[in-house]
């Protein structure tokens, strides 16, 4: 089997487990009964990224050099680190949400590199010159697994403002799930849940009321009773703050993990331009956008550990992040020429 063959094998068998592995996660978020569908999720993402990375690997034995050379191996390249920062996220999370939201960008990147790029550019071609160089492999394999673990943390962020939208919820505690979920500062205790002092005050929030009874052995009982007619059970639901914090703590620590590997990758990058073209920094588009991308999250990591800022602001922090890394990565090399362009659009 040639690579050609084998190539187009790989390619669009990775496109359709991504697109089937999206459906199971899709109706395992419609329907959490059926705990079938985490484990076929999962199995999914798993196949999706070892053909990826046997793509990529036969890719690299054919050529001879490590494949990030165009944008069809870059952007299979930035699909095997989502699949795999998605496995890292959903096994320390336990969560299958985190499949509901890479999924279907992980099918939508293979969708684009296989259906819509032309085939002269999914052709290994020698090196330009300026490629030719053992900072290839280390500063755009750096980079491209930090815009994996930067784009899969900024989707769990927006998971994370759409599953408490139109709601006051803050985080008690560190970001690393110390506390729990309070709303309007006042923590939802499911109701029934029993406690150990027995003299707890009623507190009124306006939303909820939080009552204490005796359960005839000396031990308080808590029950949420709703006094805000516009407030639903499913807004109390703490099935639901649970989730949120789920989503908040794994984002944090997803976007904690690209940050420092973002700073490697440009650090790296200054070192290799320097090298090749006698400037540790041009103020090319892409390297500009790599400082911009740079300097989003690192406000984000600095108002969660400095600032103490939970919840919802510096999940909007991170949402408007995702659409900043899209443009460092792709949306520069569309709309202007530069020294990046070497194998991508120009």
């Amino acid at each position: 089997m040639n690579l050609v063959v084998l190539q187009n094998w790989l390619d669009n068998a990775s496109f359709a487990v991504l697109f089937c592995t999206m459906l199971i996660y899709w109706v395992g978020a419609a329907f959490p009964s059926l705990s079938v569908t985490a484990a076929l999720g999962t199995a999914g993402m798993a196949i999706a990224n070892l053909s990826i990375a046997t793509l990529l690997g036969a890719r690299w034995i054919e050529a001879g050099y490590f494949p990030l050379s165009n944008l069809y191996e870059s952007l299979f390249f930035l699909t095997w680190g989502i699949t795999a920062i998605h496995l890292i996220a959903e096994n320390t999370s336990r969560s299958k949400l985190v499949g509901v939201v890479t999924a279907p960008v992980a099918m939508g990147i293979t969708a684009f590199a296989t259906l819509t790029l032309p085939s002269e550019m999914q052709i290994s071609e020698p090196l330009v010159p300026a490629l030719k160089s053992n900072w290839l492999m280390m500063h755009v394999s750096v980079m491209m697994l930090s815009y994996s673990a930067l784009m899969v943390g900024s989707l769990l962020a927006i998971a994370f403002l759409i599953v408490t939208r139109g709601q006051n919820i803050q985080l008690q505690g560190s970001s690393f799930g110390n506390g729990g979920y309070r709303q309007n500062g006042y923590k939802l205790i499911k109701s029934g849940e029993l406690v150990t002092q027995p003299n707890i005050p009623v507190e009124n929030n306006g939303f909820s009321r939080l009552e204490t009874n005796n359960n005839g052995n000396g031990t308080a009982v808590l029950d949420v009773i709703t006094t805000n007619p516009t407030l639903t059970a499913e807004t109390l639901s703490p099935q639901r703050l649970t989730l949120a914090e789920t989503l908040d703590n794994i984002s944090y620590r997803v976007i904690g993990l690209g940050f420092p590997l973002l700073t490697i990758g440009i650090i790296a990058g200054g070192v290799w331009a320097n090298e090749a073209w006698g400037s540790y920094w041009s103020w090319d588009p892409k390297e500009t956008w790599a400082l911009i991308t740079w300097l989003v999250f690192a406000a984000y990591l600095h108002a969660r550990i400095t600032r103490g800022w939970q919840g919802r602001k510096p999940a909007i922090l991170a949402a408007g992040g995702f659409v900043v890394v899209w443009i460092c990565y792709l949306g520069v090399n569309i709309l202007g020429k530069g020294l990046h362009s070497y194998g991508w659009f120009f």
